[in-house]
């Protein structure tokens, strides 16, 4: 492999030195903050991991990449089953499995952890990596997606892009790189290989296509460190060309191109953006209208049939994701203002047992949809600009009375108001409920017990022992 261009660091462009800092992520050392954020998103997704797994979407996924495997060539167990497959389909199904409820944790307008703890598990199986190697790795990651995100001052959302898929697949790329312990060209090519490779669009939101979307991120990502580290090479400026990766998914074109700051790396964004553990298993822009309309029922006493009319106040990004006004399934009604609004007026809740198909389908529910008008607003929030600055939800009864949530200015579970350690073993607990409770216990405690797992084999034996 022939080397080009400068040598020295901060003459280098983007994509080189995003390749140097993912070479170099396996050696640096975090804070117990930072571990306590990759852990608890190991965790996380796990859990929505198993309650996704019987989703129809995770297991066409499944069945679809059986059917592609070499007798005896098992590298990962699949969904922490029996099952093996290659390290990448193993991959992919975990990830599709993970985001198939819409339920795992969110950050960087998309959904990190579905797709980098897919892919490391699956890899790090097959590496017999660390707990702590797949906590650097995963830190290495989402640092490169949150870089590469921030350059462009527009919504990717709004021009139709899903971020998962998109900065995924190269996040994943990173990961699996830094993992691997690749050399800072190689890291590099797979950076370009896998800005080949990223995709992922707005419109499939409400269907199975959005789930595959982390899979597939999670699955390319290991393909392009394969390929480069087979001497597959890419553009040396793939992300920073003028005809490159950001400049093709921008909305408007006025992207930061710039090379990297002579301190990046130094403290990693995870530190201080953290992540956002969902506390129901909807699509994020509806969260806040949902804890709105749970505050309401809580605080008044009345009942879903005297609602007269409703007005929620969103931001256009948000609007333009909730694109099912009369869903019919649990799918539709995951990206869903209405079902947001009706689901804890008529339940007092809003959880998996809602989004059964039943549930959606019942006429009390489907009486509600026509009575909310949505607002636009456009505000944007201080570290999730997919969101409006803050959400309303306005009822009128037939009684009268008209009852106002004020400005919502935070969900709760966001990375600001982080749900208790009570709550996420709550949330494990009731995605595995399947599971005998000793057995699931054990399996949460060795993800919480990450930093100090010293093989991934741990984990999956833990998961075996579920026998899911």
């Amino acid at each position: 492999m022939t080397r080009s261009g400068p040598s020295t660091p901060a003459l280098l462009g983007l994509t080189a030195r995003l390749g140097a800092f993912v070479a170099g992520s396996p050696r640096r050392s975090l804070s117990g903050r930072l571990q306590t954020i990759v852990r608890n998103g190991f965790a996380d997704t796990v859990a929505t991991m198993i309650a996704g797994r019987m989703e129809p979407a995770a297991q066409i996924a499944r069945r679809w990449a059986a059917s592609r495997q070499s007798p005896g060539r098992g590298q990962a167990h699949v969904l922490l089953s029996q099952e093996q497959m290659s390290a990448r389909d193993a991959a992919l199904v975990n990830g599709v499995a993970a985001h198939a409820l819409d339920y795992d944790d969110v950050g960087l307008q998309g959904h990190p952890s579905a797709v980098l703890v897919s892919a490391l598990l699956a890899e790090g199986e097959r590496l017999g990596s660390s707990g702590n190697d797949l906590i650097n790795a995963y830190v290495a990651g989402h640092e490169v997606w949150a870089e590469l995100i921030s350059r462009d001052h527009d919504l990717h959302h709004l021009k139709g892009w899903h971020p998962t898929g998109v900065f995924g697949t190269l996040a994943a790329a990173s990961a699996i790189a830094a993992l691997r312990g690749l050399d800072a060209e190689r890291a590099a090519h797979a950076l370009g290989l896998a800005a080949s490779m990223a995709s992922g669009l707005a419109a499939n939101f409400g269907s199975m296509a959005k789930p595959f979307h982390a899979g597939q991120a999670a699955a390319h990502g290991i393909d392009a460190a394969d390929l480069a580290q087979a001497g597959m090479t890419a553009a040396p400026d793939v992300l920073e060309h003028p005809k490159g990766f950001l400049t093709a998914i921008s909305a408007s074109g006025r992207v930061n191109l710039e090379p990297l700051p002579a301190d990046f790396g130094s403290v990693a964004r995870l530190e201080s953006l953290g992540l956002t553990v969902k506390k129901y298993p909807m699509c994020f822009a509806t969260h806040r209208v949902i804890d709105a309309a749970m505050d309401l029922v809580k605080a008044n006493d009345f009942g879903a049939a005297q609602l007269v009319s409703a007005e929620a106040t969103v931001g256009p990004a948000q609007a333009s994701m909730l694109r099912n006004a009369r869903p019919a399934t649990g799918l539709e009604a995951k990206f869903s203002l209405q079902f947001a609004v009706a689901a804890p007026l008529v339940a007092h809740a809003c959880g998996l047992e809602q989004l059964e198909d039943t549930f959606v389908q019942r006429p009390d529910v489907q009486s509600l949809f026509e009575k909310l008008s949505i607002r636009i607003v456009n505000t944007s929030h201080p570290t999730e600009p997919t969101l409006a600055a803050s959400d309303r939800l306005v009822l009128h009864l037939s009684d009268g009375r008209c009852l106002d949530s004020g400005e919502v200015f935070v969900a709760r579970g966001e990375a600001s108001a982080p749900l208790r350690d009570e709550d996420l073993a709550a949330k494990f607990h009731d995605c595995a409920r399947t599971v005998e409770p000793t057995a699931r216990q054990a399996l949460l405690d060795t993800l919480l017990s990450l930093p100090d797992v010293r093989s991934v084999s741990q984990i999956v034996q833990s998961g075996l022992a579920c026998k899911l």
